[in-house]
């Protein structure tokens, strides 16, 4: 990795650094750039291009060089491994997709009609709710329905 040239996977390795080295959590880099956390993990690790005035803070914030500023700027290959993963937080993901997907299609077609939710104009938020049984993961996405064309 030179200064002048780095990859979307040289960044990633950078920011996470940093982000440890500078002992920051993602609530913090999100609200300093004016983005969500979620949003911001996935631009920072390489999944999503950043707006020109948020890399400019982002690199500030974590004293990146300018080559990694342009480079989060680009815009990337949304590539990853399809293997189901073994990392039991992501692991739990699938599952839930894999048991509640097809319920899930079901209630948005019977809601919307025929079509998707994107994953382009979408959103989501991560918080805990406190439970005497045990604290909570609650996740909340909302995403653009896309009804399919009609021909």
């Amino acid at each position: 990795m030179t200064d002048d040239i780095m990859t979307r996977d040289d960044v990633t390795v950078l920011v996470l650094a940093a982000r440890k080295r500078k002992k920051l959590s993602w609530e913090t880099i999100a609200a300093e750039i004016g983005m969500s956390p979620i949003w911001t993990h996935m631009m920072a690790t390489g999944m999503g291009a950043c707006p020109k005035d948020k890399a400019e803070i982002l690199g500030r914030l974590l004293d990146l060089p300018q080559a990694a500023v342009e480079e989060l700027q680009e815009c990337p290959s949304k590539d990853w491994n399809r293997d189901i993963p073994t990392d039991p937080c992501i692991y739990r993901l699938y599952e839930i997709a894999g048991v509640f997907g097809p319920s899930f299609k079901a209630m948005v077609h019977e809601m919307f009609g025929d079509g998707i939710m994107s994953a382009i104009d979408f959103d989501m938020v991560v918080s805990k709710v406190e439970d005497p049984k045990g604290d909570r993961v609650k996740v909340e996405m909302t995403g653009k329905f896309l009804p399919y064309k009609k021909w």
